[in-house]
């Protein structure tokens, strides 16, 4: 590698760097919202299911050594992961390249326009890790029968995670280069509910194979595959799809989106 590529790699990286400290400024001045946004769909579904319906005698059948709380945990895990990274793509975006076009401020740094997208995956994959972390006590500690955590192996664990973060921003980065901006509120409420509840959050995949039709067809889902391979890492005495298949399914649902929201980014800039 020349002097010239070493120094133009170095302006991209101190570029990169610079528009993630951005960000990171950005959303610190909205934290109260983050923590919102992030803690409170899955805190209210593990206090009714997981620790109020048990404590009224109404819980969830599960077999005799499953808690609900300890098949639905890795599912929420799942949602606060994928559907944060969505949100922290997504909505900002579609504002952003609205007619206020407050993102041509960011077009004039010195980076080709594919990175400044993918900009957007790193931090919304930060955001979605947060998330997780932020989520896990409260989904551990609220149950009011005890969580079982089966970890097979932390790095299978921490990578898929990973996984889950770039994949969920790809998709945001998708639906906030598609979809015009007065239309993406609407088009995330139609998402994100069927995704929730057709997502194999509070039940494991193979629970459905007295629906084979809707088991095949929840395949589409790519947040099957994000609560899939959070069971394997997380709760692995639950049944749940093989981690090898759940990996290929996400890294195929990350290329797929991000070529397609890298592609609309372009579009939507140049336009």
């Amino acid at each position: 590698m020349n002097s010239q590529s070493r120094s133009t790699l170095a302006v991209y990286w101190n570029a990169l760097i610079g528009l993630l400290r951005r960000d990171a400024l950005t959303l610190g001045r909205s934290k109260a919202t983050f923590l919102t946004r992030t803690i409170t769909n899955p805190l209210m579904f593990v206090f009714v299911f997981a620790y109020l319906l048990p404590k009224l005698g109404q819980g969830v059948p599960t077999s005799a050594s499953l808690s609900f709380g300890t098949v639905m945990f890795p599912g929420l895990i799942a949602v606060a992961i994928f559907f944060q990274g969505i949100m922290a793509v997504g909505l900002p975006l579609a504002v952003e390249l609205g007619t206020g076009r407050e993102i041509d401020d960011r077009l004039v740094a010195p980076v080709p326009l594919g990175l400044l997208a993918a900009e957007k995956i790193i931090f919304s994959t930060f955001q979605s890790i947060v998330a997780a972390l932020v989520t896990f006590p409260f989904l551990y500690f609220i149950p009011a029968l005890p969580i079982h955590l089966t970890v097979p192996s932390w790095t299978f664990l921490v990578g898929f995670v990973l996984l889950s973060g770039l994949a969920s921003g790809a998709v945001g980065l998708m639906l906030g280069t598609l979809v015009k901006p007065q239309n993406i509120s609407a088009i995330f409420t139609i998402i994100i509910t069927p995704m929730t509840f057709l997502g194999c959050v509070y039940y494991p995949w193979i629970m459905l194979f007295r629906v084979p039709l809707l088991q095949k067809l929840v395949l589409l889902n790519p947040l099957v595959y994000v609560s899939e391979g959070m069971r394997a890492t997380l709760t692995a005495q639950v049944p749940h799809l093989s981690l090898l298949v759940a990996t290929a399914a996400l890294s195929l649902v990350l290329i797929v989106t991000t070529v397609i929201g890298v592609r609309g980014f372009m579009r939507r800039v140049i336009s």
